[in-house]
């Protein structure tokens, strides 16, 4: 499988699907019904293959979340959630540690995937879990401080376009940031007069974005280009806005823009196009495709139980990823790994047992080549979250509970 990387940083690989039965996998009713301890003892032994090589034998330390040490830390927390091991737990809070000093010279972003918002964010959840309430505090008044970054609650007609909206690298990812330490310390840890000027500013520069376009009410660009997708996108940035409160015109101006993604749909294949205008269906992954979008519409479906159209487009993008099968690249952003949380999300959304079988059936096929085959695909970042092989650790462990299953940085 061959990808590019463009100068604006942003990825596209070229989609390689073949047949999920006949060609990739045998589905038998063996390796479907692969008892849950075999999945637990998986994501154990990759976790530890993931901390040798990340932590144990690192040269040079990416403190992110993406594609850095930081998901590592995240790793070991899920390991932690499930297991209750202390040693995960603590490895997570060293990690963590070194992250943060590298963190304060080497990252300008704010984000949690690509920025100091992810590190202060998990520290201070680790913290907390550990009992540390110095270090907790911490770590809370230095995502505070991130927060009064000044360009983050600045609208367009104030010359805000200086920062993106996006999940990488924008508003949108601190935004999740702030969502994920909610979860975790209580609702209004990073209190709403923090993050409703940034909220408003997000769909204020939505709607100066769209101002071109009469069918869509919110519209973003990232280097220059409309994305639609997860990462970079439209898809990324609803997601995140259908985590908080929405009320008249922003809630209709967000369905509305919901609905304005499904009109892109590519008429043969039911997939979404990367950006705007982009002719090209070929990738079907949770940075550009229909992954992305199942996971999104799913959650809209969740907070607009009423639209029925929204349900019924998550379903067909998870219909999508499975006809389309197994794309060569293990990881979360453009592998195997995310396009397994795609049939997650849907099962929680339907509670249909299809989707955990689905789930289950590309988990198998990791648990199959994951180490082998597909890790060749990865590169320099075989062991990361977004990009390799600890986000096929962290999907193990939600094979656990699928019902509690969350994509790392995207679900809460």
């Amino acid at each position: 499988m061959t990808s590019s990387v463009f100068e604006d940083g942003s990825e596209e690989g070229k989609h390689e699907s073949s047949n999920l039965i006949t060609e990739n996998m045998n589905l038998t009713a063996t390796n479907l019904s692969l008892p849950t301890d075999t999945f637990l003892r998986a994501a154990i032994s990759l976790k530890d293959q993931v901390v040798e090589v990340t932590w144990n034998r690192r040269e040079v330390v990416d403190p992110t979340v993406y594609t850095g040490l930081l998901g590592t830390a995240f790793t070991c927390l899920r390991s932690y959630e499930v297991t209750g091991n202390q040693k995960d737990l603590l490895l997570c809070a060293d990690i963590v540690d070194t992250c943060a000093t590298v963190a304060r010279a080497s990252l300008r972003h704010v984000t949690f995937l690509c920025g100091r918002g992810g590190v202060y964010a998990l520290g201070a959840v680790v913290a907390n879990y550990n009992g540390d309430r110095l270090k907790r505090d911490l770590f809370l008044s230095q995502f505070i401080e991130v927060a009064k970054e000044r360009a983050l609650p600045v609208g367009p007609e104030e010359g805000g376009f200086g920062m993106s909206y996006d999940l990488l690298y924008g508003r949108a990812g601190f935004l999740w940031g702030a969502l994920f330490i909610n979860k975790y310390l209580g609702e209004d840890t990073i209190s709403n007069d923090i993050l409703l000027p940034i909220i408003d500013a997000v769909l204020a520069g939505g709607r100066a974005g769209a101002s071109d376009i009469k069918e869509c009410p919110l519209m973003y660009r990232w280097h220059g280009t409309r994305y639609l997708g997860a990462a970079n996108g439209l898809a990324g940035i609803l997601h995140v806005l259908l985590h908080f409160p929405l009320y008249n015109e922003d809630a209709e101006d967000v369905k509305g823009t919901l609905r304005y993604l499904m009109s892109k749909r590519f008429p043969h294949s039911g997939n979404y196009p990367s950006s705007e205008g982009n002719p090209r269906d070929k990738l079907v992954q949770w940075s550009h495709g229909a992954t992305g979008l199942a996971i999104t519409l799913s959650k809209a479906a969740q907070v607009f139980p009423g639209e029925r159209d929204l349900r019924e487009a998550a379903i067909e993008a998870g219909e999508v990823v499975w006809k389309s099968g197994l794309v060569k690249k293990v990881g979360l952003a453009d592998g195997v790994s995310g396009n397994a949380y795609a049939f997650l999300s849907l099962f929680k959304l339907t509670k249909e047992s299809i989707y955990e079988e689905r789930a289950k059936a590309f988990s198998c096929f990791l648990y199959d080549n994951a180490t082998t085959t597909l890790a060749e695909e990865v590169s320099g970042n075989a062991y990361s979250l977004f990009q390799g092989l600890a986000g096929t650790a962290c999907l193990w462990f939600d094979l656990l509970a699928p019902h509690n299953s969350r994509f790392p940085g995207y679900e809460l």
